[in-house]
């Protein structure tokens, strides 16, 4: 049996995610169905769901163990640069779909099996590196912005929790849309990396200069008030995440009497993935990279997204 260097999840650590986590050999991946090939890795990124994972949140345990991660670019089998898209059709699953390293074998390792339809070429302008941050944060700010938050409707954002990969993306994103983009941290030195993003950083809670008309919501409980205070009439306030809390008390009469809309959102769509891409090229765009680690190094690159700390992506470099 052939094997591969790979990062996974061995069992689950509900208090020490990184305790859970292997750097070893597993085998080579193969095939659910003959329309899936097998990408050659060449950079991939770290998300939250990767320490959700090696907590026993989303993952099974008859799944273990599991080879973590959701974002890569790489080489397909005909030569051809490509992103992956890590959404992958899965009956088992009651959405009828699932992210890789979930129900399928994940992205960190040398090698991922992905359906054909899943691949999206790399713009030839774009490294490796770069071009795996964008699948799974980028592609949800992206998709947040413009399907769910209609975005070509308004002039003016709020970005709440600005550091984390998603709302990272999400100011970048809207500041080269020509937005009024407002964000949040409670990191002094990180409003000060945002403010040089293009947008107006702010401390939580803090009154905006004007209500906006899209609000990107990650953080959950701790912000959602202020999220409402912040929205004009007919805004639309969009999550995609709850870091600090997952239940929020709601003003329900400022919902209606300012005719707020809460929506939901979630990843995106391999169209909407390559429309990112090709955003990215026109307008120049790069994605906010808080580091790039060695694969040899995956240890470290974990240990830095579990700190807190990060601005931007941590990239896995497999080439090295």
């Amino acid at each position: 049996m052939s094997i591969m260097r790979a990062a996974y999840a061995s069992r689950f650590d509900a208090d020490d995610p990184l305790a859970a986590l292997v750097v070893g050999e597993r085998p080579e991946p193969t095939h659910p169905d003959p329309d899936w090939v097998t990408v050659e890795v060449r950079a991939s990124s770290l998300n939250h769901h990767d320490l959700w994972s090696l907590r026993g949140v989303g993952l099974a345990a008859d799944r273990l163990p599991m080879i973590l991660g959701c974002d890569a670019a790489g080489v397909d089998p005909d030569g051809n640069e490509v992103v992956v898209f890590p959404v992958v059709p899965d009956p088992a699953d009651p959405r009828g779909l699932s992210l890789l390293s979930e129900h399928h074998p994940g992205t960190l390792a040398e090698r991922v099996a992905v359906p054909r339809a899943n691949l999206v070429p790399k713009p030839a302008g774009m490294s490796f590196v770069e071009a795996a941050c964008l699948p799974t944060a980028w592609l949800t700010a992206y998709r947040m912005l413009t399907t769910r938050g209609r975005l070509a409707d308004g002039g003016s954002v709020l970005v709440q929790g600005a550091g984390g990969g998603v709302a990272t993306a999400a100011v970048v994103l809207a500041v080269a849309l020509g937005k009024r983009v407002y964000a949040t941290s409670r990191d002094p030195a990180k409003r000060e990396r945002i403010a040089a993003l293009g947008a107006t950083a702010v401390a939580p809670g803090a009154r905006l200069p004007e209500r906006v008309d899209v609000v990107i919501e990650t953080v959950g409980a701790a912000t959602f008030d202020h999220s409402l205070k912040s929205a004009a009439p007919g805004a639309r306030i969009v999550v995609s995440g709850a870091t600090a809390g997952h239940e929020p008390t709601v003003n329900l009469r400022r919902v209606f009497a300012m005719q707020l809309e809460i929506l939901g959102s979630t990843m995106g769509t391999a169209a909407e993935l390559a429309e990112l891409l090709d955003l990215c090229v026109a307008r120049g765009i790069r994605p906010v990279i808080d580091g790039v680690h060695g694969f040899s190094r995956v240890d470290e690159a974990f240990a830095r997204l579990h700190s807190g700390g990060i601005f931007g992506k941590v990239v896995l470099d497999h080439t090295t």
